[in-house]
């Protein structure tokens, strides 16, 4: 669906249903941040009725989350075209629409902050209980995987950073290389969790129903691993604009949303194999 702005230019074929904000009618609010909040409250919910399988039937849960998830993706997915794509060609580089936009992602962050924080709290609440010790099942958490990993999420924030330098500074041959550079690291990333699940899994029997330990390991490492593919995809979708030349030394807002949400996933990944490998056994 092709539409034209008021100044006449054409814009670029934008389709519904996220041409709009939705509903129309409330000027720059938005209702799909509370699409995505309720798709991922429902998630919550989706996993607690899991649990309670014998209660609420065994096909609740999963029900639950498989449409909650996709919920979220909706709501994640008008969010973003609202907020970047539509009217991209038109819309004013002003700083005021920017540090809107920006402090809006500081505040997702935040709520983020929040969740890490309560799942955090209550590890740390069992752990200063006495006679804390740590499964029989539990491996060695130190290995050369780990630390590999590790190496590969803090490298991608450089080349995130250097790709976004490059950037401000009209080179976009650069700003391609440090973007692919960037997803590279993170699909690796997630490779060797996936790995490192199956070793844990398969070879020493160490799974989230190892007491509190487990289900906070599994649970932490598992809610980051899946904000970093959730980052993978959004780093993929800014990389895929930047081939269609969408960004210059003006235009780069999402890149520098998505810069933040890429940095924060990494600060907490640092955190967490403090916390979780590294001190578990102290």
């Amino acid at each position: 669906m092709s539409t034209e702005t008021d100044d006449g230019h054409d814009d670029h074929h934008h389709h519904l249903p996220a041409v709009e904000d939705w509903p129309r009618g409330f000027g720059e609010a938005s209702w799909w941040p509370f699409v995505t909040a309720l798709g991922g409250a429902g998630i919550y919910i989706g996993v607690a009725l899991w649990i309670m399988n014998d209660i609420v039937g065994p096909l609740a849960g999963p029900a639950a989350v498989a449409g909650s998830v996709g919920l979220f993706l909706v709501g994640i997915y008008g969010w973003l075209y609202h907020a970047f794509i539509t009217k991209f060609w038109t819309r004013e580089t002003s700083e005021h629409g920017h540090a809107s936009l920006r402090w809006g992602m500081i505040a997702f962050l935040g709520s983020e902050l929040a969740t890490f924080g309560a799942i955090f709290s209550y590890y740390f609440y069992f752990r200063a209980g006495a006679g804390w010790t740590l499964p029989e099942a539990t491996p060695d958490l130190i290995s050369s995987l780990i630390l590999a990993n590790t190496a590969i999420l803090v490298a991608s924030s450089f080349t995130l950073h250097w790709a976004h330098v490059a950037l401000r500074n009209n080179d976009r041959t650069n700003f391609l290389r440090g973007m692919g550079l960037t997803i590279l690291f993170a699909v690796v990333f997630l490779g060797g969790q996936a790995f490192e699940y199956f070793e844990f899994i398969g070879e020493y029997g160490f799974t989230w129903n190892e007491g509190i330990f487990g289900s906070a390991f599994f649970g932490l490492t598992g809610l980051h691993g899946l904000h970093v593919a959730l980052g993978t995809v959004i780093l993929g979708i800014v990389f895929l604009r930047g081939l269609l030349g969408q960004y210059s030394a003006e235009k780069h807002l999402s890149v520098s949303t998505a810069s933040m949400y890429w940095h924060f996933v990494d600060a907490v990944w640092i955190f967490l194999v403090v916390v979780l490998y590294v001190a578990a056994g102290q």
